[in-house]
């Protein structure tokens, strides 16, 4: 069990996404990009398939013709309870937190990428070539999170970074850590407030809350893995 200050419960983060409320506008995609020193590849590298994106944007038709509607769907890493990621992994490089994400551990990893083949919702890349940050682009880089060499896999992390940043401030402080405290880049850049991020086992907590709505659905759910990252569907939809 996690014990962060005075907090000796154990955290379960975990991510609810209001399908009704997101607009599309990629905010969420760019910030992660610029939080997490995620490399471009361009034009040739996104043809060929070799996209860095820790997060996307799916579109969604939903209805039929000629009452149709597009839905964009945010996706990524839904950092399973069950992953299927985890057990495939020769090296042990992703593995199962203490309060319920799925990390990495890039030193350890040797490009298998078998973690990707067995991550049903595709949200794992693979880092094809050594990432280049000309002048001045370097001085954009995240002091806080490491840059990846190639040949490693990567995925979004909720950015734990701020999580950890946010546990120790609340340690030294001698307090627990507060509902809604650490917030993910991509969820600090939702000017729609789609997105909400906390503590699923916080009874109290917003996310927790949202989670046990009518509304809210997991993906692919009947696969088993069950995902953290929680869909709040169309109220129109019951």
């Amino acid at each position: 069990m996690a014990r962060h200050g005075s907090d000796e419960r154990r955290h379960h983060f975990g991510l609810v996404i209001d399908l009704d409320r997101c607009t599309g506008c990629g905010d969420c995609a760019i910030a992660c990009t610029a939080e997490n020193n995620i490399p471009t590849v361009g034009a040739a590298g996104v043809a060929a398939g070799r996209d860095m994106a820790w997060l996307r944007m799916d579109r969604v038709w939903e209805g039929t013709y000629p009452e149709v509607r597009l839905r964009s769907v945010p996706v990524m890493c839904q950092h399973c309870e069950e992953a299927p990621c985890e057990p495939v992994c020769p090296v042990y490089a992703t593995y199962h937190t203490a309060d319920g994400l799925n990390a990495m551990v890039y030193g350890r990893c040797v490009g298998t990428r078998y973690c990707a083949n067995n991550c049903p919702y595709s949200v794992r890349v693979f880092n094809w070539a050594e990432p280049e940050w000309p002048e001045p682009l370097n001085e954009q880089l995240n002091p806080d999170v490491s840059v990846r060499s190639s040949g490693v896999m990567e995925k979004c992390s909720f950015c734990v970074q701020r999580i950890r940043a946010g546990q120790q401030a609340a340690d030294l402080e001698g307090r627990p850590l507060g509902d809604g405290e650490v917030l993910p880049a991509c969820v600090q850049s939702c000017a729609a407030k789609a997105m909400v991020f906390g503590d699923l086992d916080d009874p109290g907590s917003e996310v927790s809350r949202l989670a046990r709505s009518g509304r809210a659905e997991r993906m692919m759910e009947d696969l088993g893995t069950r995902p953290k990252v929680i869909y709040l569907k169309s109220g129109d939809e019951g």
